[in-house]
């Protein structure tokens, strides 16, 4: 495994992560332990996590994986890059304040998933979403407040558009504080828009890092949609399928694919791994698992990481054919305006 410097931080973090995700109820501490000394064994060191997953379960197993890694002698804290994510609280049902980048929010936020994380500190703490509510000088004060208190050592963003993330740093420079050090964008060989277009100042400006996720775009980059939905596949939920609309058209694409990745001898899922992490921009590409087969499975990937040439990338857009668009807030940046 190879490393590299989140941003324009001094922290190395592995080209391949593990997002946390998976680590609810339905798979158990037990099973989020064996997956994170799966990811440690192969070389991982950044872990995944946020306030909302599994409504705060997902914290909480992995709290007890990284616990029972400690006591084990199977890492040290120091070993571990850990990340959580702020906005959309762990509660199903949400008071006023119970989300957003507010202040109080990010405080008690951040307070609750340290207890469900057993740590004193997270490494990175993330704004999971922009809060149009919310004065962005509030937030970047906020999240300085939390690096202040030991509570995080880095701050960054998820799912931002570029204008807010300038904004914030601008704001960071003018009071003396820490600037967002990374953002957390989809990115895969569908989606690019972000990454590939509305960042690219970001990177010469601020170095700003990537912690990528949804590299198989839900699932459609293994190929498993060829013939139809599967049952109990991820797009077989309506809610989630209805944030795929062109589903069927992506996977018709990805067929056309399958040959490029024989031509290299690896799955077509490991090749869409490797092509997000050849992005010299990209800090890391966080993978789901559910299990340690699934697990090794995509982390073959890293395998060829390097051996995705310009001639290869060009063959991928012949397929593809990408559009980018112009990157758009989604619902959850004005979620707080219904207690208005």
């Amino acid at each position: 495994m190879k490393y590299r410097y989140l941003g324009n931080s001094g922290l190395l973090v592995s080209r391949l992560s593990l997002g946390g995700g998976t680590f609810d109820d339905k798979i158990g501490p037990d099973a989020s332990y064996e997956l994170m000394v799966k990811a440690f064994e192969s070389g991982i060191n950044f872990f995944d996590n946020a306030e909302a997953y599994g409504l705060g379960q997902c914290e909480t197993n992995m709290g007890h994986a990284i616990k029972k890694g400690i006591e084990n002698g199977a890492w040290t804290r120091e070993d571990l890059v850990i990340t959580t994510k702020i906005f959309f609280g762990s509660k199903a049902v949400t008071g006023p304040n119970d989300q957003g980048l507010n202040r109080k929010h990010i405080v008690e936020g951040i307070k609750a998933s340290l207890k469900r994380l057993q740590l004193d500190y997270v490494d990175v703490l993330l704004c999971h979403r922009p809060d149009a509510t919310t004065p962005i000088e509030e937030t970047v004060r906020a999240m300085n407040f939390v690096i202040n208190q030991g509570w995080a050592l880095y701050w960054g963003t998820s799912s931002w558009k570029s204008g807010d993330i300038l904004e914030a740093c601008e704001i960071a420079d003018r009071l003396g504080l820490i600037r967002p050090v990374t953002e957390q964008p989809e990115y895969n060989i569908f989606e690019r828009s972000h990454v590939e277009f509305d960042y690219v100042n970001l990177y010469k400006k601020y170095k700003l890092g990537l912690t990528t996720w949804s590299p198989l775009a839900n699932g459609i980059l293994t190929g498993k949609y060829s013939q139809g939905i599967p049952e109990n596949s991820r797009l077989a939920m309506d809610w989630l399928r209805d944030l795929v609309p062109d589903w069927e058209a992506r996977a018709a694409k990805a067929d056309q694919l399958k040959p490029i990745a024989e031509d290299l001898g690896y799955s077509l899922g490991q090749l869409a791994i490797a092509w997000a992490a050849s992005n010299p921009n990209v800090s890391t590409v966080m993978l789901g698992a559910s299990n340690t087969r699934q697990l090794e499975e995509n982390l073959r990937a890293n395998a060829i990481i390097d051996k995705i040439t310009p001639e290869i990338k060009a063959r991928i857009d012949d397929i593809v054919q990408f559009v980018p668009r112009v990157p758009e807030n989604d619902a959850f940046a004005t979620t707080r305006d219904r207690h208005l």
